[in-house]
């Protein structure tokens, strides 16, 4: 009877084990705090060589640098409610203003921020803020933009965007789940 207890407990030990490997080497990991972005391949666009000339014509729009340069406002529209964005002015900041104007569905994170995957990565230069601060408008690695609503510390790394101008309210508009956002420059 003493060596079948002692064979139960060897089963019941190495099957243990074996489940709590399995569990650990299946659980997500907690370097990456979004999920990964869906694959959203696009094919390049064309240009027609009539046009390449006015490419850096200054009174074409959308390629006077000097006024993109000096707007370094951004307009987020979510449902009947606007906040305006002061934006930093930095070489992701140009490229993200780039990509507007465009609506998308924003994904709820941690009952504290937003997130969506831009279908192109943008240029990076992050830092770790030690503290999110309400408002504030971040690059997650190199396509993932957050918006935060809530202030709370962190140990991630960001590339600065901008920061909402006045954010109260912007947890009510925001919402607990998935919302549509609309970024435009004003």
């Amino acid at each position: 009877m003493m060596k079948k207890d002692t064979n139960m407990k060897y089963y019941i030990i190495t099957s243990f084990v074996a489940l709590t490997l399995l569990v650990s080497l299946t659980s997500c990991s907690t370097d990456d705090p979004f999920p990964s972005p869906p694959d959203t391949t696009q094919p390049a666009p064309t240009v027609d060589p009539d046009e390449s000339d006015n490419n850096n014509d200054p009174n074409k729009p959308g390629n006077n640098e000097e006024d993109n340069s000096m707007n370094n406002n951004l307009k987020i529209n979510i449902g009947s409610t606007s906040f305006n964005v002061t934006l930093e002015e930095n070489p992701t900041v140009t490229a993200f203003k780039s990509l507007l104007p465009m609506t998308v569905n924003m994904s709820e994170m941690n009952n504290n921020e937003k997130y969506y995957y831009l279908p192109e990565n943008l240029p990076t230069a992050s830092s770790n803020p030690g503290r999110i601060q309400t408002g504030d408008l971040m690059l997650y690695g190199s396509s993932c933009v957050v918006l935060f609503y809530k202030t709370f510390s962190t140990s991630y790394s960001y590339t600065r965007l901008g920061r909402v101008d006045n954010p109260v309210g912007l947890a009510s508009a925001l919402g607990s789940g998935n919302v549509t956002a609309t970024f435009e420059l004003p």
